[in-house]
């Protein structure tokens, strides 16, 4: 046990602990949050509102405070500051790429289209999927004649969005984000679209705002 607590002991815990910081990187939900919304309120034209109260910083590890804290959760104090050293960089939200000119020509892209989908959005025809896309809900609100033209646009959409979700993770060299990226923006698409717009809720059923 003395050799735990002995400095040489301490500083091995403390450089493993390093090492898994640094392996483990973590995906930045808020940055993520963040990035899709300005996407998604540009595309649907949304006005800026006031941005969403920060989360409150953790407190401050004082020693009487930490003593008092990892006592309460029946935790040694060690394990207690060990998890705290993992939950700031973890809280931590770093700027995520969204300025390159492949996903600057893809949003261009989606903004020019969106004036053609929205009516289609507004009767319902079509909704936001639950993965991040847009799906024909109800052909028969769409008139014959139009139903190529939409099914056309859905497809040129769909294709679109698949691109901005994996240029952002290729941005930001994280490939292997793609999918949070994408779960990002299908929440995003329903929180910042108009009230009467339909989309799927998790389990794929059909829900209006």
């Amino acid at each position: 046990m003395k050799a735990l607590w002995s400095v040489p002991g301490l500083a091995l815990m403390f450089a493993l602990l390093a090492g898994c910081v640094t392996i483990n990187i973590y995906f930045p939900t808020a940055a993520a949050e963040e990035a899709a919304r300005a996407i998604v309120r540009d595309a649907l034209q949304v006005p800026d509102a006031e941005s969403t109260p920060e989360s409150e910083p953790g407190a401050r590890l004082d020693a009487p405070e930490v003593r008092q804290a990892a006592a309460a959760n029946g935790t040694p104090v060690v394990a207690w500051v060990l998890e705290r050293l993992v939950s700031p960089a973890a809280a931590q939200s770093p700027n995520l790429q969204i300025e390159t000119p492949a996903i600057n020509r893809i949003r261009a892209s989606i903004r020019e289209r969106a004036p053609q989908l929205s009516p289609h959005l507004r009767s319902g025809a079509i909704g936001f999927g639950n993965n991040g896309d847009v799906v024909i809900r109800d052909l028969s609100e769409i008139p014959l004649r139009d139903r190529s033209t939409v099914q056309r646009l859905v497809s040129e959409e769909n294709s679109d969005r698949d691109s901005l979700y994996r240029e952002i993770a290729r941005a930001n060299d994280r490939p292997d984000w793609e999918r949070q990226i994408r779960e990002t923006f299908a929440r995003v698409w329903v929180e910042e679209a108009p009230s009467g717009y339909w989309y799927q809720d998790r389990n794929g059923q059909w829900q209006q705002k």
